[in-house]
């Protein structure tokens, strides 16, 4: 049964293993419906976080609601209210995709596992599949069943712990399409990714966790917007062009590849001042061959936030 206010709920959130602090009191909510993205790098402490959300680990200090119940005095609630999906599909390789969600189905006390199975294979397009083992199937195709495994008994909020880990690209894009078929059914999807790409395309919010703490947290435009900068790419015909290009601009600071006859500079964006860029090699009568402006990534802001983290620390 879903309850009133945010799916999720994170305060002063603690954990350590030994000596090692790994979560060092984060704070953040996530809204119903929506689809959360817990960004870090290797070890930050993501997968711990997923595991006291989901009851797998009790945590030091702090308080975590999921779905309105304490995940430290009410975990049976919780545990109904949720599915968990973690890196490795979870299927039973000796079984059919029919069997699997019929078993799960069974498990659950679902009312007619038959039927919600056939739903469910319907829904993740395995239905032609439903009826081989699967261990037939391709990666991608155990990755929409393990997903699928997980809407059994229709949970209100949805975990997927690094859900694309170790999938090609093809698989993954499929995985992403589900992904965003839950989203788009209202669900509340809480997402761990090290693919900043799959965080870009997918989350509503993103929060980057680093040092055992949440460094910045926001849309991924809102983070994007860390690097105020634009780049702008000059290809030139020669490397006399290029030389006499780096004369003119070298109060920017362009970063040049003699190889590839280019100089790299920052801009704001604006076009008044890639404007001015251009009438200063009109006056000294430098031609450029091609040019590409690029926006930041959010790749360059995870990097950015993550390298200030340091910095501070």
């Amino acid at each position: 049964m879903a309850n009133a206010g945010p799916a999720i709920e994170v305060k002063g959130l603690r954990k350590s293993f030994g000596s090692t602090v790994v979560l060092d009191g984060i704070d953040f909510i996530v809204e119903r419906g929506a689809v959360f993205s817990l960004l870090g790098p290797n070890g930050a402490g993501k997968t711990t976080v997923i595991n006291i959300l989901t009851t797998l680990l009790d945590a030091d200090g702090g308080v975590a609601t999921v779905n309105g119940f304490d995940v430290a005095e009410h975990g049976a609630e919780v545990r109904e209210s949720i599915s968990l999906t973690g890196q490795f599909a979870a299927v039973d390789h000796l079984l059919t995709g029919r069997e699997n969600l019929v078993l799960i189905g069974g498990l659950r006390h679902v009312t007619g596992p038959a039927r919600t199975a056939e739903v469910l294979l319907e829904q993740f397009g395995l239905t032609e599949a439903a009826d081989r083992r699967t261990a037939t199937y391709s990666g991608g195709m155990r990755r929409k069943l393990d997903i699928a495994l997980g809407l059994v008994g229709d949970p209100a909020i949805i975990f997927l712990d690094e859900p694309t880990a170790g999938l090609d690209p093809e698989s993954r894009n499929m995985t992403w399409g589900t992904i965003r078929s839950l989203a788009d059914a209202g669900k509340t999807v809480l997402l761990t990714t090290q693919y900043l790409e799959e965080a870009d395309r997918l989350a509503d919010k993103i929060a980057i966790l680093s040092h055992g703490k949440i460094a910045a947290e926001g849309t991924p435009q809102a983070l994007k917007s860390v690097l105020p900068q634009g780049q702008i790419d000059l290809r030139f015909a020669d490397a006399t062009q290029l030389a006499k290009a780096g004369q003119v601009l070298a109060d920017r600071h362009p970063s040049r590849s003699e190889s590839a006859l280019t100089l790299t500079i920052s801009t704001d964006g604006s076009v008044a001042q890639i404007n001015r860029l251009f009438s200063l090699l009109e006056t000294a009568r430098v031609e450029v061959a091609e040019f590409a402006q690029k926006s930041p990534t959010l790749d360059d802001a995870f990097l950015q936030i993550i390298n200030d983290r340091k910095g501070g620390s």
